[in-house]
């Protein structure tokens, strides 16, 4: 495994310097910006792309939050934080105890605490206790034990389907069927009014931080009574038989606390795809994506996924660089693929756990579709 180290050197400078050998005797792979030789490549470009690069992010939480820099208005930390939340990328959490937070630090680790089982987060006074916690994570790591946990549901959620909703035309046009994912908190009271319209103000910046979204795309909010809604225009002008991978097009937030995504499938001039390899990867980073928002912390969720079809969506290859010239297509002018919302599962689904998520969800739509048969 690489193991990217991100931390402030002010205050954990022994602690820093004492993981890279550990990690290294461990058969793994030390990351950090120490050991990063002269290159063309920016500083925060180059720590990023080796962030990307890592199969974990440990951080180190000490008293000083580190240089604010103007381009992001964050630490570096910080800005390491944000970019392995948006990817997904495993997080071990370890803050150093007995010392003073400055007021910065104190905010960000309420940030990097608010994200509830998603992360694993522990705490230590010296240095051979952090290199002990360190060796006995990395070793649960090795095993590959599985992050979630299933439990069969009583009885059915109440959830919110846009499929059902009449007032909207999901199919925009009876043509361009939208892929739905539900994530619905288990034992949650539900936003209150205030809650809900503090969140409202916070969505778009959430959506861009999310990493799904680029900065120069324009976002809408709306506000209903039950839910705010954020509208996310397609970011790629094409012309209308070129493929086109699937996009987000839309984020719910209802006041009971579940939080829907829409976005298209990826289609060329003869329909949209449901493909096989591409559809459990997007609903993978849907549910990152959902994730990264920060919104949900319950314990436990339910999640659920559907596809309000229409005779020109076809089970087939999606090609990026290619339109099909055929495709088995349905007899049927419409139809709904929808997933059963039978079981609960632990955060992590929202985080390590979405692709082993993501496989049987979209399994069970393809299965629906009449030409699977």
């Amino acid at each position: 495994m690489r193991i990217f180290i991100s931390s402030v050197r002010r205050g954990l400078d022994e602690e820093r310097d004492s993981l890279p050998g550990l990690i290294s005797a461990l058969g793994h792979t030390p990351v950090r910006f120490e050991d990063f030789s002269a290159q063309a490549t920016p500083s925060r470009e180059a720590c990023l792309a080796a962030l990307a690069s890592a199969d974990v992010c440990l951080f180190l939480l000490g008293p000083k939050y580190g240089h604010i820099f103007p381009e992001t208005g964050q630490s570096a930390t910080h800005d390491e934080w944000v970019a392995a939340q948006a990817a997904g990328i495993p997080r071990l959490v370890y803050r150093k105890l007995q010392v003073e937070f400055e007021p910065a630090q104190v905010d960000f680790t309420r940030i990097v605490q608010a994200y509830a089982t998603g992360v694993f987060r522990d705490s230590f006074e010296t240095t051979p206790e952090l290199q002990t916690k360190v060796v006995q994570k990395i070793k649960e790591l090795e095993a590959g034990t599985s992050p979630l946990s299933f439990a069969r549901l009583a009885e059915p959620p109440e959830m919110r389907w846009t499929i059902d909703d009449t007032s909207i035309n999901p199919l925009a046009g009876n043509d361009v069927p939208l892929l739905e994912l539900h994530v619905l908190p288990l034992n949650f009271v539900g936003h209150s009014d205030r809650e809900l319209e503090q969140l409202s103000t916070s969505l778009v910046d959430r959506i861009r931080t999310a990493g799904l979204v680029t900065g120069d795309v324009a976002l809408s909010p709306s506000r209903s009574r039950d839910h705010v809604a954020v509208s996310v225009p397609s970011g790629r002008p094409r012309s209308w038989d070129a493929p086109q991978p699937g996009e987000l097009a839309e984020v719910r937030l209802y006041k009971t606390g579940q939080i829907s995504t829409r976005a298209t499938l990826p289609k060329d001039g003869l329909g949209s795809i449901l493909d096989d390899e591409a559809l459990p990867q997007q609903i993978t980073d849907l549910l990152k994506f959902i994730g990264a928002l920060n919104i949900v912390q319950q314990d436990r969720i339910v999640v659920a996924a559907g596809v309000p079809c229409s005779a020109r969506t076809s089970v087939d290859r999606f090609d990026p660089h290619q339109s099909r010239r055929s495709a088995r297509l349905s007899h049927l002018s419409n139809f709904t693929l929808r997933t059963e919302a039978d079981e609960s599962v632990t955060l992590a689904a929202l985080s390590t756990g979405a692709k082993e998520v993501a496989g049987p969800l979209s399994r069970a739509l393809v299965r629906q579709h009449p030409t699977a048969r």
